[in-house]
């Protein structure tokens, strides 16, 4: 599986987006299955709302329902690792949702993402030491 951050999913939807075309691509070859976090599902939906429009928020979760997705399951077990990672990540600042998806690389074993933030997540590691490998670099 594949790790998708919020700004593929605002790539997606904004034609003019610098990251347009590549988010496009990246999902047209596509051979394994997205994965996503509540909190990235709640920080897409509040930016497209804000950037496109309500509209495109309805079509995101639209698309959720039809489970093409999965959802990561952030529990209340995983809060401790999230907080150290928001604080250890302090400096740049590190969001909930960036923490969920350094968890979710960590349950994984996996740090392929997909995400427009090429500073953090060149900066993050999975399990403290293992970089993340942003396809959208590529």
């Amino acid at each position: 599986m594949i790790i998708a951050d919020t700004g593929f999913w605002i790539a997606l939807a904004m034609p003019d987006d610098r990251f347009h075309e590549r988010a496009c691509r990246q999902l047209a070859d596509l051979k394994e299955r997205l994965i996503v976090t509540w909190p990235v599902i709640t920080e897409t939906c509040h930016l497209l709302g804000k950037r496109v429009s309500r509209h495109a928020q309805q079509l995101f979760l639209q698309h959720l329902a039809t489970g093409v997705l999965d959802i990561f399951d952030l529990r209340d077990i995983h809060l401790p690792r999230v907080i150290e990672l928001m604080q250890r990540y302090a400096n740049l600042p590190m969001d909930l949702a960036d923490a969920s998806l350094v968890v979710l690389a960590e349950h994984l074993g996996d740090g392929r993402i997909l995400s427009t933030d090429m500073r953090d997540f060149g900066t993050y590691r999975w399990k403290n030491t293992a970089p993340f490998r942003n396809l959208l670099a590529d």
